[in-house]
C-alpha cells in the first residue's frame, strides 16, 4: 500500500462517520411521524409530511450543493451541512414547547437541507477515494453499511427515550432531538480538524460546452432510478411502521411501538448485513448484476407479502416497551417487508456507481443532481399513504412492485452507457 492509499484512511472514517450521522437524523422522522399522528390526530398521508419535508428540501438543496462542493469543496461543505443541520433540529426542538405542527414540518425540511448536503459530500468522495469502478462500489456499501447501523439504532433507541410513542407528543421527544445535536456538534469539531482531499477543488475545472451530465442517456435513466430507490427504501419501513401501529380500526394491527420500533430496526439492520455483504463481494460480483438481483428478489418479497394472510404469523425476536428482549408474533407479510432490507442494502451504492460510470468531470455536478432526486423519499412514501387512507396499508404496496419493477429495467438495460463518445476530460 502506498503512503497516498494509506493517508486516505482518515478521511474514509470521517466519511463513515458523517454516514452515520445522516441516517440517525433522518431516520428520527419515522418516529416522530407516529407522534404527530396521535397528538394532531394526522391522517397517515398527514402523517408523513416531516418526512417529506425532511426529502423535498433535497429537490431544493441538490444542485446548490453541487455548486458548493465544487466552489469551496469537500470539507467547508460538510462543516456548513453540520450547522445548516444543528439549526433544523433546532427548530424542532422549538416546536415541541409551541407544540406547532407547522414548526416542526421547517424543522425538518431545513435538517433535510443539511441531509442533502452531506450526501453531496460523502458519496462522490468515497468513490473517487476508492477509484470509481468496483473498488468505488465497495466503499460506498461500506459507507451505506454504517448508514444502515445509524437507521437500526434510531427506532429502538428513540422508542426507549420517548415511550410509547403513539402516546407521545414531540414535547417528549427531546431527549432524541438533544441527542441529534450533540452528534452534530462532535462531528462539527471532529471534521474541522481532519485534512480532506479535495480532487475537484483543486483542478478548479470550467466546464463548457454543449454537454453536461444529462448529455449520457444512462445517467438520467439512473436520477429515475434514484428518486424510486429512496421513495421504496423509506416507503417499505415507514408504512409497515403505520401499519403495525394503527388500531384495528383504522386497518392497522394494533401493535405496541417500541416492538414496531423493533420491527422497522430490523430492517435496517438487514440493510447493513446486506451493504455489508455487497461490500465483500463488489470485487467478485458487478453492480448491474447485484442491482438486477436483489431488485426482483425485493419484487417477489413484496408481492408474496400482499398475498399472504394476515393470519398466518411467525415469531420474532424484539425489544419490549421496557428494552427487555422478547418474542412477538407477528403476520408473515410484516416479515416479507422486513426482508426487503436485504434488497434494498446494495441499490444505492450500485445505482450510483452504474449511473457515473464514464462521466469524468462531470461527477461532481452529477453528484447535485443525485441529490436532489433523493426527494423521492418524501414524495413517493407520501402518495403510497395516501393510497393506504384509501385503499388500505397493504394495497398501498402495489406502488412499491411497480417501483422495484422499474429499478429491475434500469439494472438489466438502462444502465449501459452509449454515450461513450463524448468528451469527459
Amino acid at each position: 500500500m502506498t503512503n497516498k492509499e494509506k493517508n486516505y484512511a482518515l478521511p474514509i472514517t470521517m466519511m463513515f462517520a458523517l454516514f452515520f450521522m445522516i441516517s440517525f437524523v433522518t431516520g428520527l422522522q419515522n418516529p416522530m411521524g407516529i407522534i404527530v399522528k396521535n397528538q394532531f390526530g394526522a391522517s397517515n398521508f398527514m402523517s408523513q409530511l416531516g418526512n417529506a419535508a425532511n426529502f423535498i428540501a433535497y429537490a431544493f438543496m441538490g444542485i446548490p450543493a453541487g455548486i458548493l462542493l465544487q466552489k469551496i469543496g469537500y470539507k467547508k461543505t460538510a462543516l456548513l451541512a453540520i450547522i445548516v443541520g444543528l439549526f433544523g433540529v433546532g427548530i424542532q426542538y422549538l416546536s415541541g414547547g409551541m407544540e406547532s405542527f407547522v414548526t416542526y414540518l421547517i424543522g425538518a425540511f431545513v435538517s433535510g437541507f443539511s441531509m442533502c448536503m452531506l450526501n453531496t459530500v460523502v458519496n462522490p468522495m468515497l468513490n473517487t477515494l476508492g477509484g470509481g469502478g468496483k473498488k468505488g462500489n465497495i466503499l460506498l456499501q461500506l459507507g451505506g453499511s454504517i448508514n444502515s447501523m445509524g437507521a437500526t439504532i434510531v427506532p429502538v433507541l428513540v422508542g426507549y427515550l420517548i415511550g410509547n410513542a403513539s402516546r407521545a407528543t414531540i414535547k417528549e421527544a427531546n431527549p432524541a432531538l438533544f441527542l441529534a445535536m450533540g452528534i452534530f456538534v462532535l462531528a462539527f469539531i471532529v471534521l474541522l480538524l481532519v485534512n480532506i482531499p479535495e480532487p475537484f477543488l483543486d483542478k478548479k475545472e470550467k466546464i463548457e460546452g454543449k454537454y453536461s451530465a444529462f448529455s449520457f442517456r444512462h445517467f438520467c435513466l439512473g436520477v429515475v432510478s434514484i428518486f424510486i430507490y429512496v421513495g421504496i427504501e423509506v416507503g417499505i419501513p415507514n408504512t409497515a411502521n403505520l401499519f403495525m401501529t394503527s388500531a384495528p380500526d383504522k386497518g392497522g394491527l394494533g401493535i405496541d411501538t417500541t416492538v414496531a420500533g423493533t420491527v422497522v430496526g430490523t430492517y435496517w439492520f438487514l440493510m447493513l448485513i446486506g451493504r455489508l455483504v455487497g461490500a465483500s463481494l463488489g470485487a467478485r460480483i458487478s453492480s448491474k448484476a447485484m442491482l438486477a438481483f436483489t431488485s426482483l428478489l425485493g419484487l417477489l418479497f413484496i408481492l408474496l407479502a400482499i398475498l399472504s394472510p394476515i393470519s398466518s404469523t411467525v415469531s420474532m425476536p424484539v425489544f419490549k416497551s421496557d428494552i427487555s428482549l422478547g418474542f412477538a408474533e407477528l403476520p408473515t407479510t410484516i416479515v416479507f417487508f422486513i426482508l426487503c432490507g436485504l434488497c434494498t442494502s446494495v441499490m444505492w451504492g450500485g445505482i450510483f456507481n452504474l449511473a457515473v460510470e464514464g462521466l469524468g468531470k462531470y461527477t461532481s455536478a452529477a453528484s447535485g443532481i443525485f441529490m436532489m432526486m433523493v426527494c423521492g423519499g418524501g414524495i413517493l412514501p407520501l402518495i403510497q399513504n395516501y393510497f393506504a387512507d384509501l385503499f388500505g396499508f397493504l394495497s398501498s404496496y402495489w406502488l412499491i412492485i411497480i417501483e422495484f419493477g422499474y429499478i429491475l429495467y434500469y439494472a438489466l438495460i438502462g444502465s449501459k452507457n452509449i454515450n461513450k463518445d463524448i468528451p469527459i476530460n
